[in-house]
């Protein structure tokens, strides 16, 4: 194996992948990355046994073949290069021999028959979206997945098709988040949860222009980029039925100003509890009062002016969840549903089911 590029040329399929390549792991060969060389390409990839990332790049290449190399110093090494450098990579005997100008670096390898890698996924069936709407979908719901849930299915997101939709949902049993989108043309009904560091990363992949395949296997999904393909595990478990969290409407409905409130919001929970970070909310015809207080004896409170017809309410959520709410909708205008003092609230654009974030009241 032996192949030159530009130093440029070699580290952006590096960057591409190194998201997936873990500082420790309990299999060596999983901190390197596979090197496959043939025709006038390189293909860089990397697994953690969950996402495996594939970029590719073009090289001026003098022999094929294929090695395993380490990938963080790997990429240090071309990163620490001068700016426009030419990079020889050759195979001599066991170890891969970098050169640059006057550098000479030795790194050690390990087989490529050894290397894990998802061939074929067995796709099901593909559906083909615009970047910028998957990446959309992806943004107005993964804050509200699950971290090292031990219901293992929450630390993910869903991914469902069904009739010209394509729908993200994210939970934590706390809150969740549901996002849908139209696609060009009809698709069968599926569920998949991909998991969390598979949102993540191809969250960091997608840069929104032109559209991708979303090919969807049974165990895997699979989706090409430009010069990147995206291969993840789904996790396998059952959905909790999320149609049924989400509250029906009501008529205690308030409509605010989104930045006004996200703003009295934030001011308010200065002063609340640091670790429940509590936050009740006085719903009344004058508008909402919002106070918290906290170990110390503090107290904070805030009136904000909104439309609202309904009953009086009292309510108590973590202020961190509104928050993350507000910031996933869009528009100037939010409207928020209750139907009493013990129940979930629904935030929303008004008049929009585009996009729904429900937050499950707290006891304060």
């Amino acid at each position: 194996m032996k192949f030159s590029a530009a130093r440029d040329v070699l580290l952006k399929p590096l960057q591409a992948v190194i998201g997936v390549v873990e500082r420790r792991q309990t299999m060596p060969i999983l901190s390197n990355v596979l090197l496959v060389v043939k025709g006038n390409e390189l293909a860089v990839t990397a697994t953690d046994l969950e996402v495996e990332l594939v970029a590719q790049a073009e090289v001026a290449v003098e022999a094929g073949g294929e090695i395993t190399v380490s990938g963080r110093k790997l990429l240090d090494i071309c990163r620490a290069l001068p700016e426009g450098s030419e990079v020889d990579i050759g195979l001599s005997g066991e170890k891969v021999v970098v050169k640059s100008g006057r550098s000479k670096f030795s790194l050690a390898t390990l087989p490529a028959a050894e290397f894990p890698t998802v061939e074929d996924i067995k796709a099901g069936q593909t559906v083909s979206v615009d970047q910028a709407v998957l990446g959309r979908l992806i943004e107005k719901t993964h804050f509200s997945m699950a971290q090292q849930d031990v219901r293992y299915y929450l630390n993910g997101m869903l991914l469902e098709t069904g009739g010209k939709h394509l729908r993200a949902v994210a939970t934590d049993g706390h809150r969740l988040a549901l996002c849908e989108a139209e696609v060009d043309s009809a698709v069968n009904e599926q569920q998949v949860i991909v998991p969390r560091k598979g949102v993540l990363e191809l969250q960091r992949l997608l840069s929104g222009e032109g559209s991708v395949d979303v090919e969807l296997g049974e165990n895997h999904v699979r989706i090409q980029l430009e010069g990147i393909r995206f291969t993840s595990k789904l996790i396998d478990g059952r959905f909790p039925e999320y149609e049924r969290v989400i509250p029906a409407d009501s008529s205690n409905e308030l409509t605010a100003d989104r930045e006004l409130l996200r703003s009295a919001l934030q001011r308010t929970a200065i002063l609340s509890n640091e670790k429940y970070r509590g936050i009740r909310l006085i719903i009344r015809d004058s508008g909402v009062v919002m106070q918290a207080h906290n170990p110390e004896q503090e107290e904070a409170e805030e009136e904000l002016e909104v439309a609202y017809s309904g009953e009086d309410i009292e309510i108590g959520f973590n202020v961190n969840y509104l928050l993350d709410a507000l910031g996933g909708v869009d528009g100037e205008q939010v409207s928020i549903s209750v139907q009493d003092g013990n129940s979930s609230c629904l935030i929303r654009v008004p008049s929009s089911d585009e996009c729904k974030f429900v937050v499950m009241p707290m006891r304060l």
